[in-house]
Order: structure tokens, then sequence, then C-alpha cells
């Protein structure tokens, strides 16, 4: 019988690495700036938050949920009044093929085949409480370049599973900065330096995280600004329970299709994380760098 939580759970980390080097990903930030955007600023946000369309800034920080609004607000900022949001789209659009040749040769012509079977994982699921996903479903998904629409519809299949994730991180009461400070849980933190770096990258600053950590305290789940074994147990089952969620997306799509897409990807992974370390820099993207836990 297979193990579907498990299986879902690789496909996850497989999808991060499939997604994530294009927050950073120079000939992308390019083809943003040439649309007016200055310097390409704020691109490594702008790709998530454009599908969601013309929402005011507080909507879209609270889809994003882990985002600063500040943040958000700033990076909303830059683009409105300057370009529109299916222009952005586009940019990631035109960027995805080119990309994925030059960091992972061949692979693209792998995706291909498994267009239809990913997209029957996406269309199996509601988009109630799923912003992020459903503004993706609603996209084009540009059947006549399969590569393209398999990358498409696993980035909605990896934002399922984001809005999965956080519908269980609101049902705990979880603000944005305690979900940062709980991740460093599913990450090296040697390699991070701290707890606390996660939540800091996602533009919380020292009262913010100093809040967030007097919560989590509240709740159990850390004691002098650190987190305690209940609180690491406590992260690793949210992880556990959101794959669970997603897993019927993947049911649909299909073991054979599923395990294709796992294996096509995950041997590309190095590539991705040293792409990601070359453009953006070491510790970016946690959700690639994700470690063993028990």
């Amino acid at each position: 019988m297979t193990d579907w939580t498990g299986l879902t759970a690789r496909a996850g980390r497989a999808g991060h690495d499939l997604v994530g080097w294009l927050m950073w990903d120079p000939d992308t930030i390019a083809r943003y700036e040439s649309l007016g955007v200055r310097d390409g600023a704020g691109w490594v946000v702008a790709w998530r938050l454009a599908p969601l369309g013309d929402v005011s800034p507080a909507a879209a920080a609270a889809a994003t949920y882990s985002i600063s609004p500040a943040m958000v607000e700033l990076v909303m900022g830059l683009y409105r009044g300057v370009v529109d949001t299916d222009a952005i789209c586009g940019v990631r659009d035109e960027s995805v093929i080119p990309g994925l040749e030059a960091i992972a040769p061949g692979l693209a012509g792998k995706l291909a085949p498994l267009a239809e079977d990913l997209w029957r994982g996406v269309d199996s699921a509601h988009y109630g409480t799923r912003p992020m996903f459903a503004a993706l479903r609603a996209q084009p998904r540009h059947s006549a370049e399969p590569a393209l629409s398999a990358w498409l519809a696993a980035n909605c299949l990896r934002e399922l599973r984001g809005d999965n994730h956080r519908a269980l991180c609101a049902a705990a009461d979880l603000d944005a900065v305690e979900a940062g400070l709980l991740h460093s849980v599913m990450v090296d933190v040697e390699e991070y330096g701290d707890e606390e770096w996660i939540a800091r990258s996602r533009g919380n600053d020292d009262e913010a995280i100093a809040r967030g950590w007097a919560r989590l305290e509240g709740k159990g789940l850390a004691a002098d600004s650190a987190l305690n074994d209940t609180g690491r147990r406590f992260r690793l089952d949210l992880e556990r329970r959101t794959d669970e969620l997603t897993s019927p997306s993947w049911q649909a799509a299909g073991e054979a299709a599923t395990l294709a897409f796992c294996d096509a990807v995950e041997r590309h992974h190095e590539a991705f994380v040293a792409r990601i370390d070359a453009t953006a820099r070491p510790r970016w993207m946690p959700a690639v760098r994700h470690v063993a836990s028990t």
C-alpha cells in the first residue's frame, strides 16, 4: 500500500526545488525590470502576489501569511501604476523553460508528459480557504506548451500545500512571526545561525520577534526565546498534517505520475540549491534545505 503522506512530502520538497530558483533568477529579474520596475526590485515577492490581481495589500498579506504586511505593501507599491499583474505573470511564464534548461538540462522534457496528470490533481481540490492556489488555478494553463503547463500545475500544487499549511497555522492561532520561528525546526539551525533568521527574513523587526516568542511561550511551545521539545514536536506534527491535507490531490494525479515527477526533479536537487546560493545567497529558500527530523 502506498504511503501517500510520505509520497506527498517527497513531492512537496521536489516542488520547492522546481519553483524556488525563480525568485532570484537574474534573467527573470531583468525581464521584470524591462517592464519599468526600477532594478527589478521586489521580484522575489511580486511574482507570488501578481496572480491575486488588483487586491489590497492587506488582503495579499493575509493570503501570503508569513510575509510582513509592510513588505507586501512596499512591493505592491513598486509595481502598481507601472505594470499590470498579467504582465508580471507573463514574465514568470517566459522565464520558466529557459531557466530550467540552464539549471537542469533535460528536466523540462521529463515534465512535459506529466502535465495532464498534474492538472488532474490540481482540479481535484476545492478552493475554499486556499486563495493562492485558487488564483493560480484560474490563470492560463498554456496547454500548447506541455513543459510550461506541467510547471504551472506543479506550482499550483505547491501553493495548495502552502494554503493548507497556512490554514492549519491559523487554526492553531499562530501568527506570521510564530510560523517563521517554528519553521526553524525544519532546517539545520547551525546553517541559519539561530531560530530567528527565517522569521526575520520575512521582514519582521525586533519588536515583532519579541511578540512572537511571547505568544509561543504562552502556548507552551517555547521558553526563554527558544523553542522547547513541545514546540519541536508540534511543528513536526504540523508538517505531517499538511501532507495529509495535500495528499488527495497527489492521489488524484496518480502514483505513477507522482513518482515520475519526484524522480525527474530530485536528481537535480543540488543544482537547484547551488543556483539559489549563487543568485540569492546561502540560507535563502529554507524549504529546499529540509532536513530529516524525528
